[in-house]
């Protein structure tokens, strides 16, 4: 089955072009089905580049999927039209009455401020409240997973004495968990950030438990034992080439900024990197929509409260 996204949708032509099933709301609409309803509250400044690295790994299932794009109503963005926003994106305001299978929530490049310096903070704040009795299963991504650990567990984050850039190896601690089925027992993972959480942190909370580890990159997969709410310190959801692009508009900004690790070939930027990393992360997403959200949510969608 394939994922229903809002007609006109940048990604939706992508997807053709990588001969992946989308459907217009119409056709949708004439299958007798509960489609999964997964909202993606999109804080990443890359709007559309976001929209159709999550809708490319969101369509890899059998399962149909309702999307609803959400916004912050406090952060207007910098790097995508107006138009574009008001044309595809909703407020929280207008879906907070409504109920979801599933949410993810995307990084943002605000690791270094504090969590309250963030101007929308309490924003986001109240919406993670809200998906903890409107949503039955919620994954959050890269600076989300640590907002999204320091809210819901206390659990903080720490600076890193220089940004955590590359593609790291990790290692599976639980291989069966369904979480991480199918996963090699080392598979590759992309990171870009400044923070990190602390192992024993994440160790010393009993509601919630690690599943896979870098020993470069340090935490990576870390589940609530419910399995209402999932973290991904990493950016699976990354294309071949979107670490080069911050790379060299890094350079270009006259930042100081290090070659990311394990990524161009002999180090060399001038070479086009592999992506060995895209088989997990449609691994990842397919399992969190299996065993986290479709087994598990009910049938009749306003029946989903809080765990």
């Amino acid at each position: 089955m394939p994922i229903k996204i809002p007609y006109g949708l940048p990604a939706g032509r992508v997807m053709e072009q990588e001969n992946i099933f989308v459907m217009s709301d119409l056709r949708a609409t004439h299958q007798d089905i509960r489609p999964l309803r997964i909202a993606v509250l999109n804080l990443m400044p890359t709007k559309i580049t976001t929209e159709t690295q999550l809708v490319r790994l969101l369509s890899n299932s059998s399962l149909q999927i309702d999307l609803t794009l959400l916004r912050i109503s406090s952060h207007t963005p910098k790097n995508t039209s107006p138009e574009h926003m008001n044309t595809f994106y909703k407020n929280f305001d207008e879906v907070k009455d409504k109920k979801f299978d599933g949410l993810i929530i995307t990084g943002a490049p605000v690791e270094n401020y504090e969590f309250d310096e963030v101007n929308y903070w309490s924003e986001l704040c109240e919406i993670m409240e809200w998906s903890k009795t409107n949503v039955f299963s919620t994954l959050h991504i890269c600076w989300a997973a640590q907002a999204g650990l320091f809210y819901h567990y206390g659990v903080p984050k720490i600076p890193l004495e220089k940004k955590m850039f590359g593609v790291f190896n990790h290692r599976v601690l639980q291989p069966n968990h369904p979480i991480v089925r199918g996963f090699d027992e080392v598979f590759a993972a992309p990171h870009s950030r400044h923070t990190g959480i602390r192992l024993e942190d994440i160790q010393a909370c009993p509601d919630i438990e690690l599943l896979a580890v870098s020993g470069e990159a340090g935490a990576y997969l870390i589940s609530a034992k419910d399995r209402r709410m999932l973290f991904v310190t990493g950016h699976s959801e990354y294309d071949y080439d979107t670490l080069a692009k911050e790379y060299f508009r890094d350079v270009e900004r006259g930042l100081d900024i290090e070659l990311p690790k394990h990524y161009f070939p002999d180090n060399d930027p001038t070479q086009r990197p592999a992506n060995i990393w895209r088989g997990h992360a449609h691994l990842l997403f397919a399992n969190w929509l299996n065993y986290y959200v479709y087994q598990a949510t009910p049938y009749d969608i306003n029946e989903i409260a809080g765990s």
